[in-house]
């Protein structure tokens, strides 16, 4: 052993955990790893569980590394909270630590600078910068001669077989094949299995341009038991999700200190948060459409214990560092038990105990199933991306090429990052061109990913239902060969939580999932590009041929009407009159939305008068339920149906069948039509109309169907449907 190293190791480490008293001592993987990259200077992957010490490997061979005269550490990072806490942690061991990342994009040219310059020893990168055309070509290949340690944080992001895979992640293969001989290199990561922990060992050990090997010994792995030994498992199936909502309601007090509670969709996300304030709980939503400084300031308050939860979508995944995280509590379940145990892994990092709680709902399926629906598009589309941009003689933004494919703008995305890595394009200042080189569709290795999907998803619905150890089953999922039972779970040990719950708190629940109504607000520009696909449409849509804001019963997404609405939209189900009890809920949104803000019975000046009449929208799948509804609001408003915006001669179902903003538009423009008799009465009908549909995708039908009253005399056009998907 190399005793003057490890003990500069082990002062270093002091440093960083904030133990002054000389005692602190590395564990022996973490020494091994450290050795390895600063001696040897070879390339390792650590598998670890979360709140090992992962971070204080490269923290620490950074130290030693820049004391040999290194240049800095690259750290490839996914979230910006996990960099805001490594910058903190960097900080503490006297390292300098700066981020390039899309929420600081003011510092880049002075940050850039200081690496220049030597005065930073760390520099944490948000994978989607190695995408980025300028990032690209500028500075990385400027970071890849001088860098004296890169890391790959999360690292089962660069495997096509990982939980979490991202494409920005696979640009590091070109990276490690450019960097220096020499050059040490860290991968790190808490939730890979076998399978994906050989993929990452051999990326590890990529060709370098020379054809060499860079690393002559091959990759260093250190993989640990994944047993957490603070978390005590536990399920809790409960009827519904009013039942999930009243019982976070009565119990969250009793849960130990400050956590996260997860849920699968952001709607849920803020009606989980809403419901919980309103019960007198702190907590803040957080998730992807979290602005950044609403997310800085939701990440300190948990920091700091002065919220009781987050309540987050996976967002916070791997994004966020707090040691004393007290509990993680799922609403509904994560497809995967891989995810599952990382997610869970926030929780009792620097406690003794901490509780891990999942609540299933019948929803989670149709969540997966849309999730699932994301995945690589089918061979004639990425055919189609490459034809469209081959043709063009300028590289193409993704608004102009979203208007010539089917694809919704991001997964077109994503396809790109993938194709850009494999070749077949390439990202450059204004889009993206076509390189011309061959490219074959792997459908072997895409199907292969679709059923590794789908055996993860039953294995969580057998982590739900299973008798067995919960923590042996997750570490038996992530292949690790020292699975034993925990005797924590609730499985191990006995059930620690009630299912009961009061019926004040059910009734509070189920009055705020039963509450309907949300705002569908109106198109206001033509997408990109229309005029390049034969339609003449473009810019602002003009005040007089736009809809108003309309209302619709909850969005499909959502745990409380999306669990009533989902099945009358689901695949094969029935056409057929509406509901009793959504008829009924629709009346009270328009009840509500005539005395609101705005509305048609309150006293805001413009507010538009009360709607003369309806008019319904001409359906291919489900014209009674729409027809229905409309007569249902006209019997109880005694306003009259007025009719139907119908379809042209020869428009069919298969013309409307698009996918994102660009082609469902283009699909549309031409399909409907009012009919000669509709058009006489919007002229004498006195009023705006409301207009009838069933569900909302992209909110194309009803600008397309508004316009069209619109120039046939309406005097305005108030949307009204069912459900907004998503």
């Amino acid at each position: 052993m190399n005793e003057p190293l490890r003990s500069a190791a082990d002062t270093v480490l002091g440093r960083l955990v904030g133990d002054d008293t000389g005692t602190a001592r590395l564990r022996e993987d973490q020494w091994r790893a450290i050795e390895a990259l600063v001696s040897r200077r070879r390339r390792a992957l650590v598998v670890q569980r979360t709140g090992w010490g992962k971070s204080a490997v490269y923290f620490v061979a950074t130290a030693l590394l820049r004391e040999q005269g290194s240049g800095p550490t690259v750290i490839v990072s996914p979230l910006l909270a996990l960099m805001r806490n490594q910058i903190e942690a960097a900080r503490r061991a006297g390292i300098r630590a700066h981020t390039i990342n899309s929420a600081n994009t003011e510092e880049w040219d002075e940050v850039q600078a200081e690496v220049a310059a030597g005065d930073v020893d760390v520099l944490l990168v948000s994978p989607e910068r190695l995408n980025n055309p300028d990032f690209r070509d500028g500075v990385l290949p400027k970071l890849a001669a001088t860098t004296g340690l890169l890391v790959v944080d999360e690292a089962h992001c660069i495997s096509d077989w990982g939980h979490d895979f991202r494409p920005d992640y696979r640009r590091l293969r070109t990276m490690l094949a450019e960097l220096p001989p020499g050059t040490p290199v860290l991968a790190t990561t808490a939730t890979a299995n076998a399978r994906v922990t050989a993929d990452i060992a051999e990326q590890l050990g990529t060709v370098a341009p020379d054809g060499e090997r860079p690393d002559v010994e091959g990759a260093l792995v250190l993989r640990g038991p994944l047993d957490r030994e603070s978390l005590a498992l536990s399920v809790l199936r409960l009827p519904d999700a009013a039942h999930r909502l009243a019982w976070l309601a009565e119990h969250l007090g009793a849960l130990p200190g400050s956590g996260i509670i997860y849920t699968l969709t952001v709607a849920a996300a803020e009606e989980v948060a809403a419901f919980l304030r309103r019960r007198g709980y702190s907590v803040a939503s957080y998730s992807g459409k979290t602005e950044d400084a609403d997310r800085r300031a939701a990440e300190a308050d948990l920091l700091a214990n002065r919220v009781k939860a987050l309540v987050a979508t996976s967002a916070l995944g791997m994004g966020f560092d707090k040691p004393d995280l007290g509990f993680v509590v799922h609403v509904g379940s994560p497809s995967s038990p891989i995810a599952y145990y990382q997610q869970v892994g926030r929780a009792g990092r620097g406690v003794e105990h901490a509780e891990v709680l999942l609540l299933p709902g019948r929803e989670d399926e149709a969540i997966w199933r849309y999730f699932a629906s994301l995945a690589f598009p089918a061979e004639d589309q990425v055919r189609r991306t490459l034809s469209v941009l081959a043709e063009s003689e300028r590289p193409m933004s993704l608004p102009a090429l979203e208007a010539r494919v089917e694809l919704r703008r991001s997964r077109l995305e994503t396809m790109l990052k993938v194709l850009d890595v494999d070749g077949a394009v390439r990202r450059v200042r204004g889009g993206w061109t076509a390189t011309g080189r061959p490219w074959n569709y792997d459908a072997e290795r895409y199907a292969w990913v679709a059923r590794q999907r789908e055996a993860e998803q039953q294995s969580m619905r057998e982590y739900a239902t299973s008798t067995v150890c919960r923590m042996e089953y997750l570490r038996l999922q992530l292949d690790d060969e020292q699975a034993a039972p925990c005797g924590r779970c609730d499985n191990c040990s006995g059930s620690r939580f009630p299912a009961d719950v009061s019926g004040d708190a059910l009734d509070a629940a189920r009055s705020a999932l039963g509450r309907a109504g949300i705002e569908v607000e109106p198109r206001r520009m033509w997408p990109t590009g229309m005029p390049a696909v034969g339609v003449d449409l473009k810019g602002r849509i003009p005040p007089g041929e736009q809809a108003l804001t309309g209302r619709a019963l909850g969005r499909l997404s959502d745990i409380g009407w999306g669990n009533r609405l989902r099945p009358l939209f689901a695949d094969g189900a029935p056409d057929g009159d509406v509901p009793r009890e959504v008829a009924d809920a629709v009346v009270q949104v328009l009840a509500d939305w005539a005395k609101g803000p705005g509305g048609w019975a309150g006293a805001d000046p413009g507010a538009p008068p009360r709607p003369a009449g309806v008019v319904t929208i001409a359906s291919h799948t489900r014209p009674r339920l729409i027809e229905s509804l409309g007569e249902h609001i006209a019997e109880v408003g005694r306003i009259p149906v007025l009719g139907r915006v119908g379809y042209a001669d020869g428009a069919g179902p298969e013309r409307a069948a698009r996918s994102n903003s660009a082609q469902r538009l283009r699909a549309l423009h031409d399909v409907f039509t009012v009919p000669a008799e509709l058009a006489h009465s919007l002229t004498t009908a006195g009023g705006p109309v409301l207009l009838v549909d069933d569900v909302v995708s992209t909110g194309w039908t009803l600008a397309v169907a508004a316009r069209l009253l619109l120039c046939s005399g309406a005097e305005g056009v108030l949307p009204m449907v069912l459900a907004v998907e998503s």
